[in-house]
């Protein structure tokens, strides 16, 4: 998936995580835009059909135009006019991944892809798992120490991509935010949320207020940080 994950298993039983793997390589093979074998890539270039490729695809595809008229459609599964529903997919993989530690009895674990997290339970019977948000500018640095505990945590930004989010409106990379940091039950939708609001530029932090059940930290280009009432029951 172009990105290190990591599972952190607080169990004191051993717990078989290669259904997890099994499932993210499965996504790539099927989603990676990177790979041109990939049923997304073929897809888009027009060699097969939407019910020639594995039935997978047809359910990211429809939860994205789900999403892009949920934000007006600042998340698009083609943000550059080239099918790549990226911003959905590392999400909803993760979250399958953990669905499937969860079938294999973990009850107490993390995943980390990139930044991105999905939490279960709690490491300790005292303490919430602790998510790190990076600073989008100093990045050897922390912007904020969130204590999650059954939730995901989602980071949209430039950091070492540089501007690979697009309005995709108008095409351009938006301005006004420097990142944001979607927390909520749900990863991929997380995800999809944290790069539609970042699409928005200066006006994604009023969009994060009105989110159901996800609450959302702003930091914009002159160095403000907007949060919903909400995020602060999370603050470690």
């Amino acid at each position: 998936m172009g990105m290190p994950i990591g599972i952190d298993l607080a169990e004191a039983d051993d717990v078989d995580v290669e259904p997890a793997f099994d499932w993210l390589r499965l996504v790539d093979a099927t989603f990676s835009t990177y790979r041109d074998d990939s049923d997304i890539s073929r897809l888009g270039r027009g060699e097969v059909t939407i019910d020639e490729c594995r039935p997978e695809v047809d359910e990211v595809l429809t939860r994205c135009l789900a999403l892009e008229r949920a934000t007006g459609g600042f998340f698009s599964a083609r943000p550059a006019g080239r099918l790549d529903p990226s911003g959905y997919v590392k999400g909803w993989a993760v979250d399958g991944a953990a669905e499937r530690l969860a079938a294999a009895g973990a009850t107490r674990f993390c995943i980390n892809a990139g930044g991105d997290v999905v939490a279960r339970g709690r490491p300790a019977p005292d303490r919430p798992w602790r998510v790190g948000v990076r600073h989008p500018e100093a990045l050897d640095q922390l912007a904020a120490v969130l204590a999650v505990e059954d939730l995901a945590v989602a980071t949209s930004g430039e950091y070492e991509r540089g501007a690979h989010i697009l309005d995709p409106h108008t095409g351009e990379p938006p301005s006004g935010l420097l990142s944001v940091t979607i927390v909520g039950p749900d990863l991929a939708t997380a995800d999809a949320y944290a790069t539609a609001a970042f699409a928005m530029g200066a006006g994604g932090p009023a969009w994060t207020a009105t989110l159901a059940g996800y609450d959302a930290m702003c930091i914009t280009s002159d160095r403000r940080v907007l949060t919903t009432p909400g995020l602060g029951r999370h603050r470690a």
